[in-house]
């Protein structure tokens, strides 16, 4: 089982913004790398060399984006063809906005455990019912990913995915950096929970018939 880690910087300002001290790719990837993730793959233009720079020492591969009339689906398309250009096993994928610096690679280790135990579910974490960021997708739905709409952001892609009957399972894992993204300083974060459950246990999980209701989880 591998499971990659694709890092999307819209622009390479988002890659480069202070997070604790760091560029945002570089506490990112050393947070992934520390969970378990690999490959890791960066996914942003950089015409000054600078967030090529901030990678130096990590793992990371540094790609160059897609074109802007892809969308957010064809950003993240590159990096996960990227990712299994790679490595060829790459079976998952932490899909993973450079906005969001704080997720504790606890949480990519339970999301990956997780990914063993549910390798066709797509995995999100929560924090306070809320979902978050990184989310798991499984690479057997790549097609399906590359079909959607280049005008949908993120989150719609996730809520398109849900819709078209794939199954969505929230994992609570009590880390407020899924939720709480580089706006909000690490020192001001809502306190680290720990997870209420196994990321391999009972979690909820929908398809079709909820995916009005993504950003609520079921009772």
């Amino acid at each position: 089982m591998t499971v990659a880690a694709v890092i999307l910087a819209a622009r390479p300002e988002a890659g480069l913004a202070d997070a604790d001290g760091l560029p945002a790719v570089r506490r990112i990837a050393e947070a992934a790398w520390s969970g378990g993730a690999i490959p890791l793959v960066v996914v942003s233009a950089d015409p000054a060399g600078s967030v090529a720079a901030a990678l130096t020492g990590t793992e990371a591969s540094l790609v160059e984006p897609a074109p802007d009339a892809s969308g957010s689906v064809g950003q993240i398309c590159r990096g996960i063809d990227a990712a299994i250009g790679l490595v060829g096993e790459t079976d998952g994928v932490l899909v993973w906005p450079a906005r969001m610096t704080w997720p504790d690679p606890e949480t990519i280790t339970s999301l990956i455990e997780g990914h063993g135990s549910h390798p066709d579910a797509i995995l999100r974490p929560v924090f306070d019912a809320e979902p978050g960021w990184p989310v798991l997708l499984p690479v057997v739905h790549l097609e399906r990913l590359r079909r959607l709409s280049a005008g949908g952001l993120p989150d719609e892609l996730i809520t398109d995915l849900a819709a078209s009957g794939l199954p969505v399972r929230l994992v609570d894992l009590g880390d407020p950096g899924t939720i709480h993204d580089g706006s909000v300083a690490r020192s001001d974060l809502p306190p680290y929970r720990g997870p209420s459950g196994p990321a391999s246990g009972h979690v909820h999980e929908w398809g079709e018939m909820a995916a009005d209701d993504l950003d609520v989880p079921p009772g």
